[in-house]
């Protein structure tokens, strides 16, 4: 592989610097380094990331192909600066047995845009009453350490003790669906004001958040990891960080459209906006914001969730949920909390990249831009502002809620362990 100089790049936004790749490891970094046999890349201005690290994304393979398959839910992340995807497990058949876990990481590395770590499923069929083949999964070539049901709540508290009991043998950790399910039957957005102004069955923040404080107080009986999915309120935040003042082992992500939309979207009854859990208030999105900003949430994960068009583009109440995230999240973190001024470039590097990668061990990602590191690397033209068109995705749905939408920030370059996957924009 040839050599690659990336030069005068703000290495995670700060003075400028030279970056020296060769093979697939970071040669050197410094100033005015030697461009002797390496192909330059003029990156004046712009900012170098560790390559971003997703730990909730939905591949839909096998099963769902026609919302996406491996190959394209990976071409999106090297598209959005990521070098590393965790694939939720809840596919048709589930990734509960090694065999469905090994499918899904092997073709993670047939393709080769990043790395893909499956997501062992908790129990057997999503079912949430017997626990799956947690220790062969870890065990298996795929080398499983996140176990989650997203899509559904472990909600049997017996059952969710056993598997955190299960997992701290090796190290692993519970990612938990918080949704009280009986909170939630018939539910279609945020409870609230504007859910009673439509006549739309309301979801409340408190079925989410006694999940959140059960599984704190679980994980804390029994010594164990536990981390909480697409958190979306402040309440749960307050419990996060009551939980973390007391020592437990207790980790917390939240989406980028979390961040950034509310649930006064809902108003047009355009399903795009329909996800679980649902969009909040103007308040829950400040303290989403802050959470983030002071560390009580220690992730942006993308919760990226594909669909055909047929299952987005029609009445509200049959209308899939979820939005596929892989592509603008860096720009929406750009718009909501650099350009608030509430975190630096570093910060985002901490939260998109070297966090989420200890979270999930991920081996090789999430590692410091410096000499001797893997070159999974992520360039961003930060100045770059334009509207958001979804025909222009590598992935192969379109249920994007920013359609239109002008946002801050644009990926030009991606690359995986020193090779291009991204040029000037363009997969390679």
């Amino acid at each position: 592989m040839s050599k690659i100089l990336i030069r005068g790049a703000k290495v995670l936004g700060g003075a400028p610097q030279d970056v020296l790749i060769d093979g697939g490891t970071i040669a050197e970094v410094g100033e005015d380094l030697s461009a002797e046999g390496a192909q330059v890349v003029e990156a004046g201005g712009k900012v170098l990331l560790p390559g971003l690290v997703d730990l909730h994304t939905h591949l839909r393979e096998p099963g769902r192909e026609d919302s996406e398959t491996v190959l394209t839910g990976t071409r999106a992340a090297a598209s959005g600066g990521y070098t590393a995807v965790f694939a939720m497990a809840n596919t048709f058949p589930v990734a509960d047995t090694a065999g469905v876990v090994e499918q899904v990481w092997r073709l993670g590395q047939e393709h080769g845009y990043c790395d893909v770590q499956p997501i062992g499923a908790v129990t057997v069929g999503l079912e949430g009453k017997k626990l799956a083949e947690l220790g062969a999964m870890h065990e298996s070539a795929a080398g499983v350490t996140v176990f989650s049901d997203d899509g559904k709540c472990v909600d049997d508290a017996v059952i969710m003790r056993r598997a955190l009991e299960y997992v701290k043998a090796f190290g692993g950790v519970v990612a938990q669906h918080a949704q009280e399910p009986r909170l939630t039957e018939g539910a279609q957005m945020n409870e609230g004001v504007v859910s009673a102004e439509l006549g739309l069955g309301g979801w409340p923040a408190v079925a989410e958040e006694s999940i959140i404080a059960r599984d704190v107080l679980l994980a804390d009986h029994v010594g164990s990891r536990v981390h909480i999915c697409h958190l979306s309120t402040a309440g749960s935040v307050e419990i996060v960080r009551w939980a973390k003042s007391r020592g437990i082992q207790v980790t917390a992500e939240v989406t980028p459209h979390h961040l950034l939309l509310t649930d006064e979207l809902v108003r047009t009854y355009n399903p795009v906006y329909k996800v679980n859990p649902p969009l909040r208030t103007e308040r829950d999105v400040l303290a989403l914001r802050e959470a983030l900003a002071d560390g009580t949430i220690d992730i942006v994960a993308t919760d990226h969730a594909p669909h055909p068009h047929e299952d987005k583009d029609c009445e509200w109440a049959a209308a899939a949920m979820g939005m596929v995230g892989l592509e603008t999240a860096l720009s929406v973190v750009q718009e909501t909390m650099v350009d608030t001024g509430l975190l630096d470039w570093a910060g985002v590097a901490d939260r998109m990249s070297f966090k989420p990668a200890r979270i999930g061990q991920a081996s090789g990602h999430g590692r410091p831009v410096s000499a001797g590191e893997p070159a999974n690397l992520t360039l961003v033209d930060t100045e770059y502002r334009g509207q958001v068109d979804p025909a222009g995705f590598a992935s192969r749905s379109r249920n994007t809620p920013y359609q239109g939408r002008e946002l801050p920030g644009r990926v030009t370059h991606t690359w995986l362990r020193g090779k291009a996957t991204l040029v000037d924009g363009k997969l390679t």
